[in-house]
């Protein structure tokens, strides 16, 4: 009989006496992370949402001693309601939730259905970095589950620290609290992977297809980040650079057509620029009058794909004297965009199913 290798042998539950007490073991789980939502749309929602969010050191790195009473004296004030009432306008008023949470529970249900063809093993499970479900109670469930190998799947095609290292914080402070620790993997960035980048290219040439009109401008616009972040090594402009650059190669689309831009910027400090909303009313203002924006680093439609994107920038863009405005919708749980989820998954599994 021939010996099992290594990786077979690792994923083999090894034999329990007769007598031994049951023991839920043996799984594979894959837990998808997204940004986050708040629990509705009210004061008290926002304001717990906004304040576990701008609390994150990664998110914000300025010194707690200025941050602190400018937060809970100021932003938590006064901010929870004004965003309450943007989360309102998008808000999937049938299952009363934010639309990031449909869509990233429809996500984790197809990919299961695409996983559970490769290995009856796998367990797929979904959770939000800020709000609900949390990683915690996730991960928790995923152990219960049997799991004692699980995939951390973020959401974010480019690596930040302020989105994918954070969410890897979160789990490793919950591993830290586990006597019992399941074995863990995190997904790399897939800014470059083919399949990704695929994806793309046919999510905008669907939706350009449909449209009726030829833009004569498109912006690649991704959420930003300070630049102070960028020049103490963040990676990140450097790998939505690179995302832009291959589909355009993909498209066809020549530097000055497929602009990449960056939105969603907080507070007087510099961010990484163009801004979208400046070039919005700067291409506007030059006499562009059809306008085509894709949002290549969220995964789902979200706050600021479907309200700042769809909602702000558009109405920017007719004041300024544009006439046709289109937002490509995010990827979110369409048959590419489980292309994707399923191709990394099963890239990062390699070994364990």
């Amino acid at each position: 009989m021939p010996t099992p290798t290594a990786s077979q042998s690792a994923a083999v539950p090894s034999a329990r006496p007769a007598d031994h007490p049951p023991v839920a073991s043996g799984k594979v789980g894959v837990l998808i992370v997204a940004l986050g939502t708040p629990d509705g749309t009210d004061y008290w929602s926002m304001r717990r949402y906004l304040k576990e969010f701008l609390s994150d050191r990664r998110v914000i790195e300025t010194s707690r001693l200025l941050w602190w009473p400018l937060l809970n004296l100021v932003i938590l004030t006064t901010r929870p309601g004004r965003k309450g009432r943007d989360y309102a306008k998008i808000w999937n008023r049938e299952n009363n939730e934010g639309p990031l949470r449909t869509v990233t529970r429809a996500q984790a249900e197809k990919l299961g259905v695409r996983l559970a063809g490769v290995s009856d093993r796998a367990v797929v499970d979904w959770a939000m970095r800020y709000g609900n479900p949390s990683v915690s109670s996730r991960l928790a469930a995923l152990q219960a589950a049997g799991c004692d190998r699980i995939l951390v799947f973020p959401l974010y095609p480019q690596y930040a620290a302020a989105t994918t290292a954070t969410v890897n914080d979160v789990v490793f402070d919950y591993c830290k609290r586990q006597r019992w620790q399941p074995a863990i993997r995190t997904v790399p960035p897939y800014h470059d992977d083919p399949v990704y980048i695929d994806a793309l290219a046919r999510s905008l040439r669907a939706s350009l297809a449909g449209l009726g009109w030829e833009p004569e401008a498109l912006l690649a616009s991704f959420h930003g980040i300070p630049k102070s972040y960028f020049d103490k090594g963040d990676p990140y402009y450097c790998q939505c650079a690179k995302t832009v650059r291959l589909l355009r190669q993909a498209t066809g689309l020549t530097d000055d057509k497929l602009i990449m831009t960056f939105q969603s910027r907080f507070g007087p400090a510099e961010w990484l620029q163009p801004y979208t909303d400046a070039t919005v009313k700067r291409l506007a203002e030059a006499g562009v009058k059809r306008l085509v924006v894709i949002t290549p680093g969220f995964s789902a439609d979200c706050l600021e794909t479907l309200e700042e994107i769809a909602g702000e920038n558009a109405e920017i863009f007719h004041h300024a004297g544009g006439e046709q405005f289109h937002l490509v919708p995010c990827l979110n749980e369409s048959e590419p965009g489980i292309d994707v989820l399923e191709a990394v998954a099963r890239r990062e599994l390699a070994g364990w199913i």
